[in-house]
């Protein structure tokens, strides 16, 4: 892949069709993941009849989900109180299905914006936007899945079983820096 650029409003890259196929691969991994958690939603017919969507009340166990979809309340890790941990679960309830449906937006718009054989790729300005989402919400993932830590070397042991995700890890965060670079030029 090269560099992002900016033609006047369109943003242009071209994709290899393994870069795409990693990509692709990555965004509908955590697509699927987002709309599993989407389907764990109680259903409650208040809020069916007055169309107010509601959601899980509790953080996801999954460590890769709960990086992606923080609390939304704030609690005192070593005495969280009784209205602190409803006011969390309410929150979560509330704002997650809104989340949820932005991240499974974005995602989207990478999986239909991306040739599955690789190639050009033209994006507007709302597109792209949706790509920095999804490209931050893919790293954030594997960021998590590999323990990745501000002190980490660029490169791991041949033996270490991260070091092959680390390189693709590296590569995601180019293709967000150039974008960045494109979108503000």
């Amino acid at each position: 892949m090269k560099a992002w650029r900016r033609k006047g409003e369109v943003i242009l890259a071209g994709f290899e069709q393994q870069e795409a196929a990693v990509l692709r691969g990555l965004v509908g991994q955590l697509e699927d993941m987002l709309r599993a958690r989407g389907e764990e939603a109680p259903q409650d017919e208040l809020a069916e009849l007055t169309g107010i969507r509601t959601g899980p009340s509790e953080a996801p166990d999954d460590p890769v989900l709960s990086r992606l979809l923080p609390d939304f309340h704030r609690l005192d890790p070593d005495n969280p109180s009784r209205d602190d941990l409803d006011s969390a679960a309410a929150m979560r309830s509330l704002h997650e299905p809104e989340l949820l449906e932005a991240k499974v937006g974005v995602a989207k718009t990478v999986l239909d914006t991306l040739p599955r054989d690789g190639g050009q790729v033209r994006l507007s300005f709302e597109q792209a936007d949706a790509w920095l989402g999804a490209l931050n919400d893919v790293r954030l993932a594997l960021g998590t899945a590999l323990d990745v830590t501000d002190d980490m070397p660029d490169e791991l042991p041949d033996d270490d079983p991260r070091a092959p995700h680390l390189g693709v890890y590296h590569w995601l965060t180019w293709v967000q820096e150039t974008l960045i670079q494109a979108v503000t030029a």
